[in-house]
């Protein structure tokens, strides 16, 4: 009887790619498993028939042989090719990725065989002050945790006795289960991949091995850091399974917003308030900074916006490298609150302004701009 095409078989153009080729198989071998065909010999034979065409049209070598001569070119009896159907197939290869969801994990890929389990990684926020990210600090922090048990040495097993061997694996901590004419090897349910159970638990941990505690840690926070900057404590995470070694734990940095600066990398901004009169005839401020106050002269007409640049007074970054700046962005601050002196002062200031432009350049530019564009309009 001759043999059907395998494009055909998978319902695909010769052109398909291997995604598509995969795609359409899963989709065939899901609706013709043996398992969901019970005693339906036509449904087997279709299976077998699918799992044939993807064999050959999942490898290279013979996906082009079979293109160039059909099915004698990958008939072992032909000379040519590697065998279809089941004799040639590398089996768990093509199974197990496509029926890992269908079986619940390929054969023989489940988890790690019993034994030490390295314990799992921890992290830790850590909320610093922008000074202290910058000048580094020391603090200490309560981290909760799994611990090993003392009662024990972590065995879980009570004092005098010891875990004895699986009966249902039989200490190999996997067992092979059979689904259809599949034979998949799982990881054993009853010891968990130990190979080992504890018939007498430890009561201080009831057969756990580990206690949940709250450490307390020394952290030393090198200077420099910002916020999602990682510092690495070795071996300070959970505690491991079966005497296996502690995880890692992760102290993350977040650090607080500032009542004055904003950081940007290496660099600190700040806003300055400044009178409309210092803004006008110039002066001499004093401004902050992380390692003190500073003298900043201010220059007649000074408008708001204008960054000053203070340098070296920055953050010195945590990977090393000079230090930043600190930019001061001058605000020029409105009186409010007048007296009537005051206002007839800044009255006879304004008469005296009007008629010349010369003193307000962005102004005049501004309304020059504005009249263009509605002439344009």
């Amino acid at each position: 009887m001759a043999k059907r095409d395998y494009y055909e078989i998978l319902g695909v153009e010769r052109g398909a790619s291997e995604a598509e080729l995969k795609k359409a198989y899963r989709r065939l071998a899901m609706k013709y498993h043996p398992d969901r065909n019970p005693d339906d010999k036509d449904a087997e034979e279709k299976f077998k028939e699918a799992n044939e065409a993807y064999e050959v049209l999942s490898d290279a070598s013979k996906r082009s042989a079979y293109d160039q001569y059909g099915h004698a070119g990958v008939d072992p009896q032909m000379g040519a090719g590697g065998g279809a159907g089941f004799g040639g197939a590398n089996f768990s290869d093509i199974f197990g990725d496509v029926f890992s969801d269908f079986f619940g994990g390929g054969g023989g890929r489940g988890g790690s065989r019993g034994g030490a389990q390295r314990g799992s990684d921890l992290r830790y926020t850590l909320e610093l002050d922008l000074e202290e990210a910058v000048r580094g600090t020391t603090v200490t922090i309560r981290v909760p945790t799994l611990v090993g048990c003392k009662t024990c040495d972590g065995t879980g097993a009570k004092k005098g006795t010891s875990p004895v061997t699986c009966t249902t694996c039989g200490g190999i901590g996997q067992v092979r289960m059979q689904q259809g004419f599949f034979s998949v090897q799982q990881t054993c349910p009853r010891c968990h991949g130990s190979g080992k159970m504890i018939t007498d638990p430890c009561g201080s941990c009831h057969g756990q091995g580990r206690v949940e505690e709250s450490k307390t840690l020394s952290v030393k926070v090198p200077a420099g850091v910002d916020t999602g900057d990682r510092i690495r404590l070795s071996g300070e995470g959970e505690a491991g399974a079966h005497g296996g070694p502690a995880g890692d734990l992760y102290v993350v940095v977040n650090v607080r917003e500032h009542a004055i600066f904003q950081r940007d990398g290496k660099h600190l901004y700040c806003e300055v308030p400044i009178s409309i009169v210092d803004a006008a005839l110039g002066g001499e401020l004093e401004v902050p900074t992380l390692d003190g106050r500073v003298k900043l002269k201010i220059p007649e007409g000074t408008q708001t916006g204008k960054l000053f640049r203070l340098r070296g007074k920055g953050v010195a970054p945590v990977r090393g490298g000079a230090a930043g700046d600190l930019m001061c962005r001058v605000a020029v601050e409105t009186p409010v609150n007048l007296n009537k002196r005051q206002r007839e002062l800044l009255e006879e200031f304004r008469k005296s302004l009007q008629g010349d432009d010369s003193h307000s350049p962005k102004a005049s530019g501004w309304f020059e701009g504005v009249k263009r564009f509605f002439g344009d309009v």
